[in-house]
């Protein structure tokens, strides 16, 4: 009996050791990162011939607006299919060689929304795309400061080589000098535009010689050794002279590369080529995939969380209602940060103080869904949300109970204030702006103690007032009446032993509460702001309501 029972415990010790064997292989796999870049720099169509590579897809879409008769797997709205842009940010798993991909897709659109900050808060990296004519824009600052917030890894991928480009010299310099990063190009662009013939690889010296394919995942490519006497022929004499060149000022004043100063986020490796030819684009995704690391700790209420403990958490970065317009489904996005996630499986959700039980978990790939029954720390699963999560909640095994680092809310920049046409469809219109705020496409408030007749509406850029009036009639069948205001700056007010209605505000200053009851105040000016600081001793007022990135 005694032996019959050691051998019990035997056999019981080896089935938990490869649990966690497997549990830790899983999760080392994982790579999730978001692709940023500013309009237009290529950023969806490298999406899309990463999909390609994995087979996730069969041909890319061609992103060109409403005559179109393909569209970019990432963009799913009706309105992103009508306008060739993104306007909300997707989700997107597939499998590479050993690795599973977790793509977070940001809207690249000037007026993109807090959306967008929200899903940098998921990832564990950043691509950034970089239009090789135009270089550093502004939208890609605005992204890039949110990524140095957080001290993610950035790796670069400079675009559309085959058309006319700037110098790479100057490119790099640019970036270094406007974002404040090191720069190492661990390839290196032969020529551009119809002389754009290839990228040599610094590491392993050699050139990858590329033929156009017209878009096939299948590039035609031909592998020379730097030495070659062939290259010269291969390239062209004039692009072999200058590659030399730049290959002498490379190795002699380019700085070293480091990895720990990659994974801190101060030094970007920079690849060249271009998406839509597929010039350049698989030994990048080859590269990233080797440097980026395995899914990463977060910070929570009881310390970091380790991705490889065996206990289940994760937090809310995104909810989207309306995916399934048949359904009016409401879909919450969680990021798994710890463990492994079984269907069905009990978990804690820490705001709501109660267990449940995640209803149909979903791998998605934009708005195609398929239900999964296992998944792991790294990935992104999509679950359906009968209205009881907001973004930053936390979800964890139960006996776990802690709480992630709040995600910050952002200060919107312009603000209009909004009421339903039709007074008869005050529900209507109190349901599409309450499930629209909660997404993060925009901020609603209102004045004290009032009702939800008119509500003040507040975004980050003014596209997602076009994409609010949009959804507002197409999915909730609602007529809105919108007035502009003059205010471009909001302040919180973190007092909380002050009577905000007792505060000295000049006239066109304006206080208002969000719907969580905090107060704040909405400013025409810079000016109005030192003026209230000035006249009320002691206020305290913050342009974030909470959180720390």
């Amino acid at each position: 009996m005694y032996n019959y029972l050691v051998k019990l415990k035997v056999i019981g010790e080896n089935i938990l050791s490869d649990l966690s064997r497997n549990l830790e292989q899983e999760i080392k796999r994982r790579r999730t990162f978001a692709i940023i870049s500013h309009p237009d720099a290529g950023k969806t169509t490298l999406t899309e011939k990463f999909l390609l590579y994995g087979g996730a897809i069969a041909q890319a879409g061609a992103v060109k607006g409403k005559k179109s008769a393909r569209h970019a797997t990432s963009d799913w709205m009706e309105i992103e299919k009508q306008r060739g842009i993104s306007v909300t940010s997707s989700v997107m798993q597939f499998q590479y060689e050993d690795y599973c991909i977790n793509i977070l897709d940001t809207p690249g659109h000037q007026d993109f929304s807090e959306d967008t900050y929200r899903t940098l808060m998921a990832a564990d990296s950043a691509v950034m795309v970089i239009d090789a004519s135009k270089g550093v824009e502004n939208q890609t600052r605005k992204l890039f400061k949110v990524c140095v917030m957080r001290k993610i890894p950035i790796f670069t991928f400079i675009n559309k080589l085959d058309r006319e480009a700037r110098n790479p010299f100057e490119l790099l310099d640019q970036i270094e000098q406007e974002l404040g990063i090191a720069t190492y190009p661990v390839n290196w662009p032969i020529g551009c535009g119809k002389e754009f013939k290839g990228v040599y690889d610094r590491h392993n010296r050699h050139i990858m010689s590329f033929a156009a394919t017209g878009g096939s995942h299948q590039v035609a490519a031909t592998e020379v050794d730097l030495s070659d006497s062939s290259l010269a022929n291969l390239i062209g004499s004039e692009n072999h002279s200058n590659l030399m060149d730049d290959i002498e000022l490379l190795d002699g004043a380019s700085d070293e590369f480091d990895m720990e100063a990659v994974n801190c986020g101060l030094l970007s490796p920079v690849f060249f080529g271009s998406a839509l030819t597929n010039f350049g684009v698989e030994p990048f995704l080859e590269n990233f995939l080797k440097m980026t690391t395995s899914p990463l700790g977060r910070n929570s209420s009881q310390g970091p969380i380790d991705p490889f403990d065996d206990k289940f958490s994760a937090f809310v970065f995104k909810i989207q209602a309306n995916m399934n317009k048949a359904h009016r489904d409401r879909i919450t996005f969680l990021r798994i940060c710890s463990g492994k996630f079984d269907k069905d499986m009990e978990v804690f959700h820490v705001q709501g103080n109660k267990k449940l039980r995640l209803s149909q978990p979903q791998q998605i790939m934009a708005q195609e869904r398929e239900i999964i029954s296992e998944a792991y720390a790294g990935d992104i699963i999509g679950v359906f949300d009968p209205g009881i999560f907001s973004i930053g909640d936390t979800v964890c095994s139960p006996s776990c109970k802690f709480e992630f680092a709040s995600i910050p809310t952002f200060a919107p920049e312009h603000f209009e204030r909004v009421y339903a046409k039709d007074t008869m469809k005050r529900k209507q219109f109190v349901k599409g702006v309450t499930q629209i705020a909660q997404e993060g496409a925009i901020q609603i408030f209102r004045e004290p103690d009032t009702g939800m007749e008119e509500v003040y509406v507040g975004v980050v850029g003014v596209l997602q007032f076009d994409v609010f009036d949009y959804r507002m009639r197409n999915e909730y069948n609602v007529e809105l009446v919108k007035e502009g205001l003059p205010f471009s700056y909001i302040r919180w007010i973190e007092n909380k032993d002050i009577d905000p209605k007792e505060l000295k505000i000049s006239s066109d200053t304006k206080l208002v509460e969000d719907f969580s009851g905090n107060y704040l105040l909405l400013f025409t000016s810079e000016w109005n702001i030192r003026w209230a600081l000035e006249r009320n001793e002691g206020l305290i007022l913050s342009e974030f309501n909470q959180g720390d990135i």
